[in-house]
């Protein structure tokens, strides 16, 4: 996985109640497809790969993923919500609900990784 030390401190500097959740999402994203990294952007982790795939939102009772052109990545992701032109979040409140959407996530990933890939 593409570890970054920064976002490393950035969780060792909080004490979110869903911290277990954010570092299983993390993880799941990471693992999803080698290509994606991450750093420290906007103040939140941020997960890159050719462009801004996704950005933590956290509010202290789900766990929120800012998918920033959501709305392009090709395939059918119905997990990813909102009607904005681009954007699109997923949620999750409890570690069930991010198994229960594990496959969704690591399909959305893989998707903008490829599709980023082949252009």
């Amino acid at each position: 996985m593409n570890r970054n030390p920064d976002v490393d401190a950035w969780f060792a500097a909080r004490s979110h109640p869903l911290d277990t959740e954010l570092r299983a999402v993390r993880d799941i994203v990471l693992q999803a497809d080698d290509r994606v990294v991450e750093s420290i952007k906007w103040k939140t982790p941020t997960f890159s790969y050719k462009g801004d795939l996704a950005s933590f939102s956290p509010a202290k009772n789900l766990v929120s993923g800012m998918f920033h052109r959501g709305a392009e990545i090709p395939g059918q992701h119905p997990e990813l919500e909102g009607d904005a032109r681009l954007v699109r979040t997923m949620r999750f409140v409890t570690a069930e609900d991010i198994d229960k959407k594990r496959s969704a996530l690591q399909r959305v990933v893989r998707g903008w990784c490829d599709w980023k890939g082949s252009l």
